[in-house]
């Protein structure tokens, strides 16, 4: 029995069977040929950051990928969305959450992976373990300016979806970045990304 989980302008995500297909779905707007040869790099490439984060933090592990049918099957992390359940914590757990997950990402950008898509929609809760999920706009990077802008986005998602506490989290986040080898470097980084935003938001 299919369920559709989630339906997005890259892919849609059904669960099937207790697993996740995730299908890369054609764009009538692109040229044929174009269409094929970017959903099948796209395939191969977040097949391939996947296989390579689930060495380091903990992700859905992949059962097959094809790039001819532009599928990738994967386990189905039947957790909490902490988009959905972060606020439901307590402050402390809340805290306790966010420094893991500012680990977790210190942990793939020393190994030059980028999330491309940070946000608590993309993290799930199960066994006090957090799951990063949705590689799809993910890449190998040894640019800090992308390793900083992956923090950013994570900053903006918890400004947007738990505004209440958005400061003390996103400080647990960066608490636990700095475990990570080029965490000074990056931060320097980010600090830049940051005046950048602010400099668009005022004109």
């Amino acid at each position: 029995m299919k369920k559709i989980i989630q339906k997005g302008a890259e892919a849609e995500i059904d669960l099937v069977d207790g697993k996740i297909i995730k299908n890369r779905i054609k764009k009538s707007y692109r040229i044929p040929e174009l269409d094929e040869k970017i959903r099948k790099l796209r395939t191969r490439s977040e097949a391939k950051i996947l296989e390579k984060a689930s060495k380091i933090i903990d992700v859905p592990k992949i059962i097959s990928s094809d790039e001819k049918t532009k599928k990738i099957t994967m386990e189905f992390i039947d957790g909490k969305k902490l988009s959905e359940h972060l606020n439901n914590f307590s402050l402390e757990k809340q805290k306790e959450i966010c420094k893991k997950i500012g680990e977790n990402i210190g942990k793939i950008h020393e190994k030059w992976i980028i999330h491309g898509d940070l946000t608590t929609s993309n993290m799930i809760l199960k066994d006090d373990k957090i799951f990063f999920i949705d590689f799809g706009l993910g890449s190998i990077s040894q640019r800090f300016e992308d390793m900083a802008v992956d923090l950013h986005l994570l900053k903006e998602a918890l400004e947007a979806k738990h505004f209440q506490h958005w400061e003390i989290l996103f400080e647990q986040v960066l608490k636990g970045y700095k475990k990570s080898h080029n965490s000074e470097k990056v931060l320097t980084q980010f600090k830049k990304v940051e005046k950048r935003g602010r400099y668009k938001e005022q004109y």
